[in-house]
């Protein structure tokens, strides 16, 4: 009887602490419950597990209808998608999306009569916004013929030039211990020394150095200040493109470092890490102040790696400089409509 008692006792505990987990964000919980905090948004953690096939389906069904009667916006679609599988994306996931489609199309439903209907739809709305929100949209590439065309699409890229291999698999949430006992927030993707880096998303260079977990890094922030891309085991001696400085403005696509193995060390410039490899992460912002104060959200990365990797921008080398650089120029047009100033 006393054991039994005891048990009891335990699993009350026990749910008390997952309750507390998933509203509270704890970080080995990784549950996607809109919660309420101070700041500029309610969210506290995102779990984006969201299959790449998804991504590609819903992202064509957007460009496709982009100047037709009714716009499918991709993200309209994975938060239904999402609310109708209780966050979770399965076999069902097509059958909602197809579900919202015809509606949508029919004018029955409209992204705000969703809001009002489902519960957590603004969650993920906003979640997935956070997200996703710079990787379609309208922008300017150079042609065969060296003229800009603009088009509407996909305008992010795989952080692997094109024609260079690489091998990954999903490994967010693993055990590391170097310096302390933590969690892996990043995304590995593993190659050779000198593969040129991409940059995934137009954006700012926010920093730019050494640290002493990832090595020579760059952190890229997103215009709409909601992604922070960090790049990191950045090459020996020649980590990052030619002339990239903290406070550049780089278009995605652009070649911003090369791979390597540098880090875990304190001393600069050592390669301590084993695999040669691309550390990614991707770091969304709600609360700037929330995240200054150590509160940071960093989602899996691997779905969106897939995703990405049908779009790889293509380098090429300048055997001047030995450096790479992107083959077709770029240009972003969310950039070049609300900034005065463009970047070459």
């Amino acid at each position: 009887m006393k054991n039994n008692k005891n048990l009891i006792f335990v699993s009350l505990v026990m749910a008390v602490f997952l309750l507390a987990a998933g509203i509270y964000g704890y970080e080995g919980s990784r549950k996607s419950v809109p919660v309420t905090q101070t700041g500029d948004s309610n969210i506290k953690w995102v779990d984006f597990n969201v299959p790449a096939e998804l991504l590609k389906k819903t992202c064509l069904l957007d460009v496709q209808s982009y100047e037709g009667k009714t716009h499918l916006d991709w993200i309209t679609l994975l938060a239904y998608a999402a609310v109708k599988g209780g966050g979770e994306f399965g076999k069902k996931s097509e059958g909602y999306i197809s579900e919202v489609v015809t509606k949508l199309e029919a004018g029955e439903e409209t992204k705000e009569s969703l809001a009002e209907k489902y519960q957590y739809f603004s969650y993920y709305y906003e979640a997935y916004t956070a997200v996703l929100g710079g990787m379609v949209g309208e922008y300017e590439i150079e042609n065969e013929q060296g003229e800009m065309e603009k088009k509407y699409g996909l305008k992010a890229f795989s952080p692997i030039a094109k024609g260079f291999q690489y091998q990954d698999y999903d490994d967010f949430g693993v055990s590391r211990s170097f310096g302390y006992k933590r969690q892996h927030l990043g995304h590995d993707m593993m190659g050779l020394i000198g593969t040129p880096i991409i940059a995934c998303e137009s954006g700012y260079v926010e920093a730019l150095g050494w640290n002493r977990y990832g090595g020579w890094r760059i952190g890229i922030r997103s215009f709409d200040k909601k992604r922070y891309y960090y790049y990191a085991h950045l090459r020996q001696n020649r980590p990052y493109a030619e002339g990239l400085k903290e406070g550049d403005y780089v278009s995605a696509g652009d070649v911003i470092g090369y791979m390597g193995h540098t880090g875990y060390s304190d001393k600069e410039n050592v390669n301590n890490i084993d695999a040669v490899h691309l550390h990614v992460g991707l770091e969304l912002i709600f609360d700037e102040e929330r995240r200054e104060n150590g509160n940071e959200i960093w989602i899996d990365f691997y779905q969106i790696a897939r995703f990405l990797s049908a779009n790889r921008s293509e380098a090429v080398r300048e055997e001047s400089t030995k450096e790479w650089r992107r083959k077709y120029a770029f240009r972003d047009c969310f950039f070049f409509n609300n900034v005065i100033e463009y970047k070459q």
